[in-house]
């Protein structure tokens, strides 16, 4: 059983920076691949990227790659979602999963655990 709460977001204007956490709670953390989604107002929820059970590894969507960056620090249970050159569509509610598929996945339904989300806005 794992247990993920995000946290971090907020307002920010274009061109900013926002860091997102997810801080797991759960022995086996080490275990899982690490996946970040978001889901826009009217939306389907969309993967942003994934970071494996290692770490060694991150895989990102065509639409953040260069501009997002995930991390994960195993020795805090934490996974991390640098957010930089913040555009107006990246406003979203931003939610963190655990994956048993090592390398990590971009579909949602392999993920596992789920945080609540976090709500970021970037103002144009």
């Amino acid at each position: 059983q794992v247990q993920l709460v995000e946290s971090g977001g907020g307002l920010v204007q274009a061109g900013g920076s926002l860091r997102l956490s997810c801080a797991a709670s759960g022995r086996t953390f080490r275990s899982y691949a690490m996946g970040w989604f978001r889901q826009a107002p009217g939306k389907e929820r969309e993967f942003v990227g994934v970071i494996s059970w290692s770490g060694g590894s991150t895989y990102y969507a065509e639409s953040v790659k260069g501009r997002f960056t995930i991390s994960r620090d195993s020795a805090k249970n934490a996974v991390y979602l640098q957010m930089n050159s913040l555009k107006p569509e990246d406003t979203a509610v931003y939610y963190c999963a655990a994956t048993l598929r090592g390398s990590g996945s971009s579909w949602s339904g392999d993920y596992a655990y789920w945080g609540q989300g976090t709500q970021v806005t970037v103002s144009s």
